[in-house]
């Protein structure tokens, strides 16, 4: 291999879009955690690195102000990974040697073509927390941080919502404001290191600079900090009805993660989300089968209301025992829930599903023969249900902003 050859391959293995970064972070974060035998090792390590950075911020600010800022921060990391001690040490068998970062220290996210971190996850490869133990939760946040500080909202709730979706591990949210918070500290620390690293020269310019970074990683970590309500969006409706493609607006609009009901009907038959033409077991869509993925969107579900999350199920949800064990999870909570029936005139069902079945190569007649079982099998809404109902109809020209617009206000 030339050596330009060489470096044009260098480029092209390090420079990740999000697309190309989530599967292989995964993947990676899946292979190399390993158990330990010291259950207070995560939540020590954790301690230790909170405790260094703020450390070494406060060493490194003038203000009172700031610093103030910086003792209420530090109050509320020791008081939450106090009350996130059970789960941490339940996590054990999924502790990290180091960070994905360390492992790929050329990386860099682009988004359509812009250059927007150095280091792909956005990760401080020189500072604290860099080596294990690491919680896999350490790195999604160094991600999702380095993405909000930039602006890029957009881009870090498809972070979150495709990581999870690929890996499963739902229970990891409950943790994110934690470490949310240790990074925004980590980016604070960084951006005032840059000014003590340029001298004692006078330098307004910088100074600004480097303090306006400083505090933006601050607003960042208090909004973390803060308490939330987050919403359960429950999407109803046969095959072709438009579901699937409407509640994908929820996660970029709302920051909502969306669970698949065939994304954990696969996982839980032990088939990856992302494998295709794959082989797929004759009871995997047996009344057995079906209940238990249902008890697996309700579980995700509470996981991700109870790290304050918005969620909304992606499912059909013909019956009202599936929908009452779905919206029990933000009543039970007290949390909003709103169900959203996402419907469209027969002849547009069945456009949609004769071209779905042509796009992925399976007959046509099987697929119309489910969209016709899939009706009868619906059952119609109670009049406790149609007080949270919206019905969408999802041939209108602007039914994503008008679904957008009504779960704000329903929130509201």
């Amino acid at each position: 291999m030339s050596q330009r050859q060489s470096h044009d391959t260098l480029h092209r293995e390090s420079d990740f879009d999000l697309a190309s970064l989530l599967p292989p972070l995964c993947a990676w974060h899946a292979e190399h955690g390993h158990d330990t035998d010291d259950a207070s090792r995560s939540p020590r390590a954790i301690r230790e690195r909170m405790q260094a950075e703020v450390q070494a911020l406060e060493s490194l600010m003038n203000g009172d102000e700031d610093r103030l800022r910086l003792s209420d921060l530090a109050r509320w990391l020791d008081e939450n990974i106090t009350r996130l001690d059970p789960l941490l040490r339940s996590r054990n068998a999924l502790l990290l040697p180091e960070s994905w970062a360390r492992a790929h220290p050329r990386s860099r996210f682009l988004d359509e073509g812009r250059a927007l971190m150095a280091n792909a996850i956005d990760r401080d490869l020189e500072g604290f927390g860099a080596e294990g133990p690491l919680d896999p939760a350490a790195d999604v946040a160094s991600l999702l941080v380095g993405l909000e500080v930039r602006d890029e909202t957009r881009l870090a709730h498809q972070a979150l919502d495709g990581y999870l979706r690929i890996s499963g591990d739902y229970a990891l949210t409950r943790l994110l404001s934690v470490f949310r918070v240790i990074e925004c500290l980590s980016g604070a620390r960084r951006a005032l290191r840059r000014r003590a690293e340029a001298g004692d020269d006078e330098q307004p310019a910088l100074l600004a600079e480097t303090m306006g970074a400083c505090r933006r990683y601050l607003d960042l970590a208090e909004r973390h900090t803060e308490f939330r309500f987050p919403p359960l969006v429950i999407g109803i409706g046969v095959a072709g009805s438009g579901k699937s493609r409407f509640t994908r607006t929820l996660v970029s609009r709302l920051g909502a993660i969306r669970v698949c009901s065939d994304v954990e009907r696969r996982r839980l038959h032990g088939i990856h989300p992302q494998a295709e033409k794959t082989r797929l077991p004759v009871d995997m869509f047996s009344d057995d089968a079906t209940e238990k993925t249902y008890q697996r969107l309700a579980k995700c579900a509470g996981s991700l209301l109870d790290a304050g999350l918005p969620v909304c199920i992606d499912g059909t949800c013909l019956k009202r025992e599936q929908r009452d064990l779905l919206r029990h999870q933000a009543e039970g909570r007290g949390l909003p829930v709103l169900l959203i029936s996402f419907e469209a005139d027969e002849a547009t069902l069945e456009r949609r599903i004769v071209k779905r079945a042509a796009r992925l190569d399976v007959p046509v007649e099987e697929s119309l023969a489910i969209l016709a079982r899939q009706r009868e099998a619906f059952e119609d809404f109670t009049d406790e249900e149609r007080r949270l109902l919206i019905r969408l109809d999802t041939t209108a020209d602007n039914a994503a902003e008008t679904l957008a617009g009504l779960i704000q206000e329903h929130v509201r």
